[in-house]
């Protein structure tokens, strides 16, 4: 896996995946930047969320659960110190279908937890607190 990251102008990045895709970084206001991209820091939360999100829709449709809508609202603390790394991640899905079971539901976000995400098994081994939960709503 590779990717680039050029400098565009005052704090603003621009990144290419090695696969060909793009995104902007800003370091926003309070560093200097003009809040016209995700931060990188902003970055890492969303893929740690996109990553937790790929595994959960995978398991459940595995699991020939009707699920049509899978959100994950994040919300992560920072230590006060540099570097601001963060300390604590909190993941809460919200599945959304037709007769979803619990248990399935259970299931699949404690093994992208304990077993597939990357992102957050990563980050959960260099000492951040990640927890979870989850709600249903049924259609």
């Amino acid at each position: 896996m590779n990717a680039y990251v050029k400098w565009v102008d005052g704090m603003r990045f621009a990144g290419r995946s090695g696969s060909g895709h793009s995104i902007m970084m800003d370091t926003g206001p309070k560093s200097g930047g003009s809040d016209s991209a995700p931060t990188p820091m902003e970055m890492i939360l969303m893929a740690v969320g996109g990553c937790s999100s790929v595994d959960v829709v995978s398991i459940l449709k595995k699991a020939r659960q009707d699920v049509i809508h899978c959100e994950v609202e994040l919300n992560a603390e920072r230590v006060d110190e540099v570097p601001a790394i963060f300390s604590s991640i909190h993941l809460h899905f919200i599945v959304t279908g037709r007769a979803l079971k619990e248990a399935h539901v259970r299931r699949a976000v404690g093994m992208s937890a304990d077993k597939y995400c990357s992102a957050s098994i990563m980050l959960g081994r260099a000492g951040v607190e990640i927890t979870h939960d989850f709600e249903i709503r049924e259609l």
